[in-house]
């Protein structure tokens, strides 16, 4: 069953909670980040990139103190505040679409993932979980909440209702033109009616956040065994998570561009695309796939339709049905001679929301030779997949919503 816990959040003050937000660090480019840290004193930014002060790139274990120590800066200056009682937060984010989501932010268990409470869906690189634990370990925080997901309750939702009523704690507009709100849960019934309702659920998934999620239980199985008290109930134990209900999680597809045809002819890809696929040449109309075992193509200036022909496919199980496995084990494998889709420098990806139109630019501008389009993964799909204990090809699916840093900061060192 799964365990979740309120803690006390470190937050920012309500008039600085918009400035000091910002996007994850790698999605910015070098650009981007020094114009917002040239301007804006209280942006995140400053913590996860301490070299800034010092115009001058640090990285490694140094880095990590440096991080630590203006991480306490923020804090002796107040511009971080402690809450007093463990809480739970409800949070909702209405993005410029009008979609909104709503979930709590809370404490998971390191122990629920140890065992397969909290399901997986993606696989996960090893220096990565490593690299990020000695960070968590070093820092003593986590600033990112992991997105989990939950089937609909009633109970939650409720809750949710009642407490969005009040007045927000933060409500904050970004330049994406997503708006933030955050309400505190710290009544003892809330709590304990929230805290029942997971204990009822068998399991959760992780929608997004397995290299976080992974390096949290190591950094977990890494302090238990330096505390000779170890008692299961210390911070290090959880990790802090976004849990959303299932309808409310966006799944958009990743498109696929490939810089050339393997020292095929555009002819001799076609035919032996035929082998797997209904093909129907579009010329100029843009198309788009409608449906599962659909998938766009544009090769030299046209697009192309594809249909799965199913009757040669074999689906022996959730992953062997995912659009991205079938591309991979029918195309860019055997034809292209794409065998490692993390590495293989031929090819790049595209998240669904840019559009197949921006797959279409980039093969127009000559950076590629042919793009594919996707019909995005199902909740469902990614469910069945972690039930199985299978794991997605990378770049399966691009979820929203996607959170920002430093709004709630979860300390473990305690």
């Amino acid at each position: 069953m799964a365990k979740i816990n309120p803690f006390k959040a470190v937050r920012p003050t309500r008039d600085k909670v918009s400035l000091i937000a910002s996007r994850s660090y790698q999605s910015y480019t070098p650009v981007e980040r020094d114009s917002r840290m040239d301007y804006n004193p209280y942006s995140f930014l400053h913590i996860v990139n301490p070299g800034y002060k010092y115009q001058k790139e640090i990285s490694g274990e140094e880095r990590y103190k440096l991080v630590r120590n203006r991480y306490l800066e923020f804090k002796e200056d107040e511009i971080f505040m402690q809450d007093e009682t463990p809480c739970f937060y409800v949070y909702k984010i209405v993005n410029r679409e009008k979609e909104s989501f709503r979930g709590i932010i809370a404490a998971a268990s390191a122990e629920d993932y140890e065992n397969d409470i909290i399901k997986k869906h993606e696989d996960t690189l090893t220096d990565r979980e490593t690299t990020f634990k000695q960070y968590l370990k070093t820092v003593g925080f986590n600033a990112e909440p992991v997105l989990l997901t939950y089937p609909d309750n009633d109970t939650i939702a409720s809750i949710i209702e009642k407490v969005a009523k009040e007045r927000a704690e933060y409500e904050f507009t970004t330049t994406y033109r997503d708006t933030h709100y955050l309400w505190k849960v710290d009544d003892k019934k809330s709590i304990e009616q929230i805290q029942s309702a997971f204990d009822t659920m068998k399991t959760i998934y992780i929608a997004d956040g397995h290299h976080r999620s992974a390096s949290s239980y190591l950094l977990a199985k890494d302090l238990e065994s330096n505390n000779t008290e170890h008692k299961g109930t210390e911070a290090y134990n959880f990790f802090m998570s976004y849990l959303i209900p299932e309808s409310d999680l966006r799944i958009y597809e990743f498109n696929r561009l490939i810089k050339d045809l393997n020292g095929l002819s555009k002819e001799e890809f076609l035919i032996q695309l035929d082998e797997w696929f209904r093909i129907e040449n579009r010329g100029i109309e843009v198309y788009k796939p409608s449906k599962s075992h659909h998938f766009s193509m544009y090769l030299d200036g046209e697009f192309y339709s594809l249909y799965l022909r199913k009757s040669i496919y074999e689906f022996k199980d959730a992953l062997e049905e995912l659009d991205a496995q079938i591309l991979f084990k029918t195309v860019l494998d055997p034809i292209l001679g794409i065998k490692d889709l993390r590495t293989d420098t031929r090819i790049e990806y595209s998240h669904g929301k840019n559009d197949i139109v921006y797959v279409k630019s980039k093969v127009d501008q000559g950076e590629f030779q042919v793009g594919f389009g996707l019909f995005p993964a199902t909740v469902d799909q990614m469910k069945k997949i972690a039930d199985q204990g299978l794991k997605m090809p990378p770049k399966s699916t691009y979820i929203e919503p996607k959170l920002r840093s430093g709004i709630t900061i979860y300390e473990f060192d305690d």
